[in-house]
């Protein structure tokens, strides 16, 4: 196995890897490093690309945009880096995106985000707006969820996130009761407050984009107030398999969460992924923070097959060209805008902080991050 601390062999393919250990978003960020780490493992064990290992060159930013700027850096100028694997939230990826593009380096970016962005320098394998917050709002919708609460932490993912879901509800018939954002550090009288609104306001459903310690402890406390789920679910596009553990499994029943991974699927990738996982991981579930950082890996090393080069417009156009057959499905990039074209689905969680997909999309859904084919009719589910 790869050891991500060791020292660059000449002969490698020297890569960044660019993941917060530490820091507000340390355990879904730390499911990024540990999907990264197993993909490289793997191509390794199977003898690299082109007989050559992946050398990874590993830092921590702490959570910081100030550290993943300053680490970017040095991983350019100083550690010969041209690849970076790395950032989470959108204001890290909006902290890097500068150096990266002045260096014209690439970027390989995994999280889930809200879209209204390109770079020529930046693959974007996580879902978009158009692949998993237009299937939630029509699921909810469906089901005659009418009033929602929107609650979220303050910066620009769940920003833009509540604006297109605030849009998708009001357009078709539902009513936004209550819109709040909370520091990324939430005291226990803020979580108050708005476990008390909810009581009062009485709505559907509640839609959350809290992140990290915040969204754990409203999870919790949601439960100690008595919210009853299967009145008044919470909806969420990052509550996975990973942090239902860390809640309490049985605090997660009967909540929602739209993605394009749940480590229950049922196919023969996905199994062997879970296999190879819980063989390396073991205690620790995967979820789709891993299971995208993985598979943008095993993208990158097919693209880097065909390329041979590390020079990003030469990987760029050969990342257009290949697919990778992941642990949630077949994986294209899009050659319009460097998005991945994913299979969005719904899942609801059980007593044993494991997803029941209760919808997926009968297609893979090509990636729209700026929305430019708004209709609504598009995302109704079938």
């Amino acid at each position: 196995m790869v050891n991500l601390s060791e020292p660059n062999q000449p002969e490698g393919w020297r890569v960044g890897v660019l993941y917060s250990r530490t820091g507000v978003t340390a355990v879904t960020e730390s499911e990024h490093f540990f999907g990264t780490a197993l993909a490289i493992e793997e191509i390794n064990q199977a003898g690299g690309v082109l007989g050559r290992l992946l050398e990874p060159v590993v830092y921590d930013p702490k959570g910081s945009p100030e550290e993943y700027r300053r680490l970017a850096s040095r991983l350019l100028m100083e550690d010969d880096v041209n690849v970076i694997f790395g950032c989470s939230t959108s204001s890290s990826r909006k902290a890097v995106l500068p150096v990266i593009e002045r260096t014209n380096a690439l970027l390989w970016y995994c999280s889930i985000y809200e879209g209204f962005e390109y770079s020529p320098n930046v693959i974007y394998t996580g879902a978009v707006p158009n692949q998993n917050s237009m299937q939630l709002a029509a699921y909810l919708l469906q089901r005659d969820a009418a009033r929602f609460f929107l609650v979220g932490t303050d910066y620009i993912y769940p920003r833009e996130s509540n604006r297109i879901m605030r849009d998708m509800v009001e357009q078709h018939g539902g009513e936004i009761v209550e819109e709040i954002y909370l520091p990324s550090v939430v005291g226990e009288s803020a979580l108050t407050e708005v476990l008390q609104q909810i009581q009062m306001l009485k709505p559907d459903v509640v839609f959350s984009t809290l992140i990290g310690a915040g969204a754990r402890d409203f999870y919790r406390r949601y439960a100690d107030v008595q919210q009853n789920p299967h009145r008044i679910p919470i909806a969420s596009l990052t509550m996975a398999e990973v942090e239902t553990q860390l809640v309490g499994t049985e605090l997660c029943a009967g909540h929602i969460t739209s993605a394009t991974y749940f480590d229950t699927l049922d196919n023969d990738k996905n199994r062997l992924f879970v296999e190879a996982w819980n063989t390396r991981f073991p205690g620790s579930p995967p979820s789709m923070w891993s299971e995208m950082a993985y598979n943008q890996v095993y993208l990158f090393a097919r693209a880097l097959e065909q390329a041979g080069s590390l020079y990003t417009s030469k990987l760029v156009e050969a990342v257009h060209r290949v697919a990778f057959d992941s642990p949630e499905g077949m994986l294209t990039v899009a050659a319009e805008n460097n998005h991945c074209v994913l299979t969005p689905r719904i899942g609801i969680c059980r007593a044993d902080g494991k997803f029941d997909v209760v919808w997926q999309s009968p297609e893979p859904i090509r990636p729209d991050p700026y929305l430019s084919s708004y209709g609504f009719e598009d995302f109704w589910l079938r």
